[in-house]
């Protein structure tokens, strides 16, 4: 599994650490930066992964910023990917098996461990294909605001 991963200048340690534990346990990570802690634009960041996630370059992303939220707001603006914000183990399970999300945001200001528990949950869940769910991926994916 192909996994896209990027940051803003708050989470390139963070960053860093996930990496290193999704690769020994045998994910390929591409890393789209940011790999400084000079203040950077996330939205950039954002949407290297998003676009990687829409080419089907990568499986899914993993976004991190200070929140989450700006990264994750900046990445759903990328044609078919599902981005959420994700607290807790529970969110990233519902994102996956309710909405197929491809990509999670997370914010730096969790602890490495509960991430790392969080990205395992969203990984190994699979999206539950019941009419209702892609009912409505479906709207979300046909939506259009012209």
């Amino acid at each position: 599994m192909k996994i896209g991963i990027a940051c803003d200048h708050h989470g390139v340690d963070v960053k860093q650490n996930v990496t290193k534990k999704l690769t020994e346990m045998g994910y390929d990570i591409v890393d789209y930066g940011t790999n400084s802690s000079e203040m950077v634009d996330y939205p950039l960041y954002a949407f290297k992964v998003g676009e990687a996630v829409s080419k089907k370059e990568i499986d899914f992303g993993i976004l991190f910023c200070n929140s989450g939220i700006g990264m994750s707001i900046a990445c759903n603006k990328v044609k078919g990917v599902r981005c959420a914000k994700v607290s807790n183990t529970w969110d990233a399970e519902m994102t996956r098996r309710d909405n197929d999300a491809n990509v999670i945001a997370l914010s730096t200001r969790l602890e490495l461990d509960e991430i790392i528990k969080i990205i395992q949950k969203f990984l190994e869940t699979d999206f539950l294909p019941l009419e209702r769910y892609q009912r409505r991926i479906d709207l979300i994916n046909n939506y259009h605001n012209d």
